[in-house]
């Protein structure tokens, strides 16, 4: 990894040649993403920046010369680039993983809220986008996911909201995380913005789950339901850092760790729920400070 990562930040040309070539493999938006919050991290923002928008434009000077759409890949490269430079950027200033991936979680919160203000019913909007899908599938021969989604289409519509804010958060929460593991793998880098091991989210947004559940109950308002689940379910990697100091600090082995990557795809739902009841106990009760006290 160490070679690698050298070669991509020793010079500007391999940043830019780096950016392109992974926006253009699968799984772009891990592997460009990482490959951008390592840039950022060893260089800054402006200059990564920069280079990203070089990149960009070589691959649409490419995508005219094949015939391909443009627009799709200067889309993916926003989408896939633009929060990784702001995240990344934000932890190299602050020089605080733990205070970088608390603002995305408010900002979460935030996106959360702006699907109701904006869409005022979001529900009927996932609908009608589920209903292009499904179309979609059609066209390309996939009947049977058609038909699936078609028939459960007002379930899935009623999560999606959800579904988006989470799994973005947590797509570029761990792309930042994949980023700064790779940059110290360089040459005199070490765990200066902080451990993931000791990432706590807060009681800020512990008490704003707690204090949203209680009115979803009291006045059976969805938006406030779906803020909930959103602040409950941002726990999960707070769960995941416990597991990571439990190694650190000896007290489990790293068979364990390894066991709970591998079960993640298998186990999703019920997984990532127990890691979320273990952070969000742990970020009222600081039971790794308590032990440190100790």
């Amino acid at each position: 990894m160490r070679p690698i990562a050298s070669w991509l930040v020793a010079r500007p040309r391999n940043a830019v040649l780096g950016l392109a070539a992974t926006l253009l493999l699968p799984f772009a938006q891990v592997l460009s993403g990482t490959l951008m919050a390592l840039l950022v991290l060893q260089q800054g923002a402006s200059l990564s920046a920069v280079q990203g928008l070089v990149a960009a434009v070589i691959l649409a000077m490419v995508s005219l010369l094949v015939s391909a759409p443009v627009a799709q890949v200067l889309a993916n490269a926003v989408i896939i680039w633009v929060p990784v430079i702001l995240l990344a950027a934000l932890m190299r200033n602050t020089r605080s993983l733990t205070l970088a991936l608390q603002v995305a979680a408010l900002v979460a919160l935030v996106v959360t809220l702006a699907f109701y203000l904006v869409l005022g019913d979001p529900t009927a909007w996932w609908s009608e986008v589920l209903v292009d899908v499904a179309a979609a599938f059609r066209d390309m021969g996939l009947e049977r996911h058609a038909d699936a989604l078609t028939a459960q289409r007002q379930v899935v519509a009623g999560q999606m909201t959800t579904l988006v804010v989470l799994t973005g958060w947590t797509l570029y929460a761990m792309v930042v995380l994949l980023g700064y593991v790779v940059w110290r793998t360089l040459p005199d880098k070490g765990a200066v913005y902080g451990r993931f091991c000791d990432l706590n989210l807060g009681r800020v947004l512990a008490l704003t789950m707690a204090v949203s559940s209680v009115l979803a109950v009291l006045t059976g308002s969805d938006w406030l339901e779906n803020l909930a689940f959103v602040a409950f379910m941002m726990f999960w990697l707070q769960g995941l850092a416990i597991i990571h100091w439990l190694h650190a600090e000896r007290d489990m082995p790293v068979l364990v760790v390894i066991l709970a990557y591998a079960l993640l795809p298998f186990l999703n739902a019920l997984l990532l729920m127990a890691l979320a009841v273990v952070g969000y106990i742990d970020a009222w009760f600081e039971f790794r400070r308590s032990r440190v006290r100790q």
